[in-house]
């Protein structure tokens, strides 16, 4: 199985109504339901693990990553209300006003005991989780008990509006990727982490610290990844009529994860040991389902029958 662990929540996507006003349009998203929708809807046997709500919006959610063959065995239902995140687009970019005080994603709590690591390949974190001081101390307990044997993938997936200390959200991003074996991150998020640092820089040191694999994703300019044994990598994004941006890195991440599983490479050892050619076939592939997921509005990730896999 593939966990992805964090934020469920709503997104309110623009639109426009019959009048050809600003209107918004409530969509299940939350970047890391989004990594196990994803999943699950390419094949993979996929859980989540996070908050979500008893509320009309958390059965929305429950209904959504159900209908997508998620499992939620996992995840903690509970009276808190949902996270809602209203979204506009400037310059091509998803901007974010975030609602979620007492929500049931900030009130998860890991049930130590309650996930077979053993029978789990990866877990991937990130996102808003983690801006919160409870929800990435809950987060960094169950990377600790499942990195004996599990994969771990770290997305960053930066909300500067939602960091009231900047320095310290950096030291955490940093605590974090020190324990990941595959760190994915966008233009944007590497620019508000490291600035103007070149990206070569940062990828080595990053795997100088033993981290396998560090891919950054830039827009229509495609994604350059680095691997200490496969070198460094680019593919191109592809040619697409885009409806919005939202969610596309999150299927980026769940289209690399997939394919690293079907390439059987999502293992620890088996992820240090890829090949280049492999490692360049996961990154389109990824790419490609990216680029399909901006052809419509919200997170909403392809299908396995939307898309062609070849190992």
């Amino acid at each position: 199985m593939l966990i992805a662990c964090g934020d469920a929540l709503i997104d309110f996507v623009p639109t426009q109504n019959t009048e050809g006003r600003e209107a918004v349009m409530p969509a299940v998203g939350g970047s890391c339901l989004n990594v196990a929708i994803g999943m699950a809807r390419l094949g993979a046997p996929t859980g989540f693990v996070g908050g979500i709500s008893t509320d009309m919006f958390g059965r929305m959610i429950a209904d959504h990553a159900a209908a997508s063959n998620v499992e939620l065995g996992l995840a903690t239902r509970g009276d808190h209300q949902t996270t809602l995140a209203f979204v506009r687009i400037v310059a091509g970019e998803s901007h974010y006003a975030f609602y979620d005080a007492e929500t049931a994603t900030r009130n998860w709590t890991y049930r130590r005991g309650t996930i077979p690591f053993a029978t789990v390949e990866a877990i991937h974190v990130g996102s808003t989780t983690l801006v919160n001081d409870q929800g990435a101390a809950e987060t960094k307990a169950l990377i600790a008990d499942a990195r004996a044997t599990s994969t771990i993938s770290f997305d960053p997936n930066c909300r500067p509006n939602l960091v009231k200390d900047k320095p310290a959200y950096l030291a955490r991003m940093t605590e974090f990727a020190r324990t990941a074996d595959l760190i994915k991150m966008s233009d944007v998020d590497f620019a508000y982490l490291f600035g103007e640092e070149p990206y070569q820089q940062r990828a080595n040191a990053l795997l100088g610290q033993g981290t396998s694999l560090i891919v950054i994703t830039r827009g229509n300019h495609g994604a350059i990844a680095w691997h200490a044994g496969a070198g460094q990598i680019e593919v191109p994004a592809p040619k697409v009529e885009i409806a919005d941006t939202i969610g596309a890195g999150d299927s980026f991440q769940a289209a690399l994860l997939f394919a690293l599983h079907k390439q059987g490479r999502i293992g620890r050892q088996q992820l240090k040991d890829i090949g280049t050619d492999e490692l360049r076939r996961a990154l389109s592939f990824a790419a490609n389902c990216a680029g399909l997921t901006c052809t419509r509005p919200g997170a909403d990730p392809p299908w396995s029958h939307e898309v062609t896999w070849g190992v």
